[in-house]
């Protein structure tokens, strides 16, 4: 079911609200969960919350909404501090990853709900409830009840109940969780529509990076409590700042070696096998050595840039032993043997097992980072280990 095209009611030109959080500190107890945060939300803008368990995008996002208690900075919506202004005056609707929808009432009611609170008149609301559910597309099931839903519909209500109140700030925690897998890559590009159709601001909550970046125009990665990096979909993948944000999206070969730069290339030498590549503007990107520029590193990468059979030139070439495969739909992922590491990499045909290959790497689909920086490098200083030597 896709949503509907908006009604007239709904279409009118209207932009979220700006937010800029400034030295944020949130927390529990004697504990902070979150500090130095310090960001800049774009007025229509889509940004993603995405981190591992515990990293604190939960607390964020219920930071903006007033839930938690905000422990030190600001946080202020169109230059307005809202740091400590109740959640109902923040001008700002929250979308619960349990949807927490009212059973006994039907789709018209949760929708209704939080009109109902405002003191609306009932011609309004009942007019304010239709235009919602012919939005996103429950038109002809405004009169059932919650239990007779299937879990995409009622993902559906909660979101029209969400944009009943007309939020500048549209905040969603983790709201595609519960649906299954088909569903749930349905309502990414239909969400993501409807937010662009509206201009609302939203912030999204998520631990998929997959849905991170279909969705956000923009992707924060948390980690510990702090920012790690900020940017695009492209610029984090492509460009990660740290260890941990190659890990977190998807780099999850990882090598150790030597590295020592020289004019327009580098030299890395693997278990006593050297390597000469070119070094170029994003060739091979996240090396920083303030001084010297020689040193220990690691090296990441993505399983599917990495090839098995004939070396290609300015790729590093690694000959190992396949221990495992398996079988992706469309192509076979392989367990590789590499001296005394294991890595994976991606052949549209299965090779067997025991068999001696060359993964090929090319320079470009290489991350590189200072071997002491194990731990992920986060908030100002994750700049500097973006930075490329060129």
């Amino acid at each position: 079911m896709n949503l509907a095209p908006a009604t007239p009611h709904t279409t009118a030109t209207k932009l979220g609200a700006e937010i800029q959080l400034r030295q944020l500190r949130v927390g529990y107890a004697e504990q902070d969960v979150l500090s130095h945060i310090n960001l800049d939300v774009k007025a229509g803008e889509f940004i993603a919350l995405l981190g591992a368990s515990g990293c604190g995008k939960t607390t964020l996002l219920r930071a903006l909404a007033g839930f938690v208690p905000v422990r030190g900075g600001s946080i202020s919506v169109n230059d307005q501090d809202m740091s400590t202004t109740a959640p109902e005056q923040r001008g700002m609707a929250m979308m619960f990853q349990s949807y927490a929808l009212w059973p006994h009432m039907n789709v018209a009611q949760n929708i209704g709900y939080g009109l109902k609170l405002r003191k609306m008149n009932k011609a309004r609301i009942t007019a304010r409830v239709q235009d919602m559910a012919q939005l996103v597309g429950l038109g002809e099931l405004i009169h059932r009840k919650i239990s007779a839903l299937s879990g995409g519909q009622r993902q559906r209500v909660a979101l029209a109940r969400a944009l009943a109140i007309d939020p500048p700030v549209l905040l969603l925690d983790e709201p595609l969780s519960n649906l299954d897998a088909g569903i749930r890559a349905t309502m990414r590009h239909e969400i993501r529509s409807l937010q662009q159709r509206l201009g609302l601001t939203t912030v999204l909550v998520t631990h998929d990076r997959e849905e991170a970046m279909s969705m956000a125009d923009r992707v924060v990665i948390l980690n510990q409590g702090r920012i790690a990096q900020v940017g695009t979909p492209e610029e984090v993948f492509h460009t990660p700042a740290s260890p941990y944000v190659a890990r977190f999206m998807g780099a999850g070969n990882a090598l150790q070696g030597h590295v020592q730069l020289r004019s327009g290339s580098i030299e890395l030498t693997l278990d006593g096998q050297n390597s000469t590549l070119p070094l170029a503007e994003g060739n091979v990107a996240g090396v920083h050595f303030p001084n010297p520029q020689d040193g220990s590193v690691d090296i990441l990468f993505h399983s599917d840039a990495a090839s098995l059979g004939v070396p290609s030139d300015n790729s590093l070439t690694l000959p190992g032993t396949v221990v495992q495969h398996s079988y992706l739909g469309s192509v076979y992922r392989h367990e590789i043997q590499v001296g005394q590491t294991r890595i994976m990499a991606d052949h549209p045909q299965k090779m067997p097992i025991g068999a001696i290959v060359d993964v090929s790497v090319p320079a470009t689909a290489l991350r590189l980072f200072p071997a002491k920086s194990q731990t992920a490098v986060t908030g100002e200083k994750a700049a500097d280990h973006a930075a490329p030597l060129l």
